[in-house]
C-alpha cells in the first residue's frame, strides 16, 4: 500500500506528459482542418443560393416577357426573345480574392441582363456573377449563370454554373448544378 501512495505523489514521467501533448497536438490539427472546411463549405453556400435565384429571376422575367423588347432577328417573333439580355460579370474588376466584396446598387443597373432579372446581391459578397445568353435562333436560346470566387487568396478559382434552354416558348434549366474546384 505505501508504495502505491508513494507513486501517485510521484507524478507523472516526461515520457507520460510528452505522449499527452503529441495527442493533444494532433487532435488541435483535426479540428483545425474540420472547421476550416466547415468555414469554406459555408461560403459556397452563397454562390449555390445566389444561382438558385438567379435562376428563378430567369423564369420569372421570361414568363413575363423578359428581354421580348429587343428588335427580333430576321425570321424571329419577339415571343422567341424573352430571355433576359446578358447579366455582365459583377464585380467588374474580377473575382474577388479571400475577402467580400461590397456591391453597390447601381452596378446591378445595367439597363439589360440584371435589371430585366431583378436580381440583386444586397450584402458583401464573396463571389463574382454573370449571366451569359447565347444562340439565339428560330431554335431558341441558350443561357449560362455563373459564380466564381478564390475562397483563399491563391489564385486558383472555383467556379459554379447553372445551365438551361429556352425552347418552344418553354425555359428548362439543368436540374444539376455544374462545380468545378468547389473549394480550391
Amino acid at each position: 500500500m505505501n508504495k502505491a501512495i508513494k507513486k501517485l505523489k510521484q507524478g507523472f514521467t516526461l515520457v507520460e506528459l510528452m505522449i499527452v501533448v503529441a495527442i493533444v497536438g494532433v487532435l488541435a490539427v483535426l479540428a483545425i482542418y474540420g472547421v476550416r472546411k466547415y468555414i469554406a463549405n459555408s461560403k459556397t453556400t452563397e454562390a449555390r443560393n445566389a444561382l438558385g435565384q438567379i435562376i428563378k429571376d430567369m423564369v420569372t422575367a421570361y414568363d413575363k416577357g423578359g428581354g421580348g423588347t429587343a428588335t427580333p432577328q430576321v425570321g424571329l417573333t419577339q415571343f422567341e426573345l424573352k430571355l433576359c439580355p446578358n447579366g455582365t460579370a459583377i464585380p467588374s474588376a474580377g473575382v474577388p480574392a479571400s475577402q467580400k466584396y461590397q456591391s453597390k446598387a447601381e452596378d446591378w443597373k445595367d439597363g439589360a441582363g440584371w435589371e430585366c432579372l431583378g436580381f440583386v446581391v444586397d450584402g458583401p459578397q464573396y463571389y463574382q456573377y454573370e449571366v451569359v445568353v447565347a444562340q439565339r435562333s428560330l431554335a431558341g436560346a441558350n443561357y449560362k449563370a455563373f459564380a466564381r470566387g478564390d475562397l483563399n487568396g491563391d489564385g486558383n478559382t472555383s467556379e459554379f454554373m447553372v445551365q438551361g434552354i429556352e425552347r418552344s416558348g418553354a425555359i428548362m434549366h439543368s436540374s444539376s448544378m455544374s462545380v468545378t474546384n468547389e473549394l480550391e
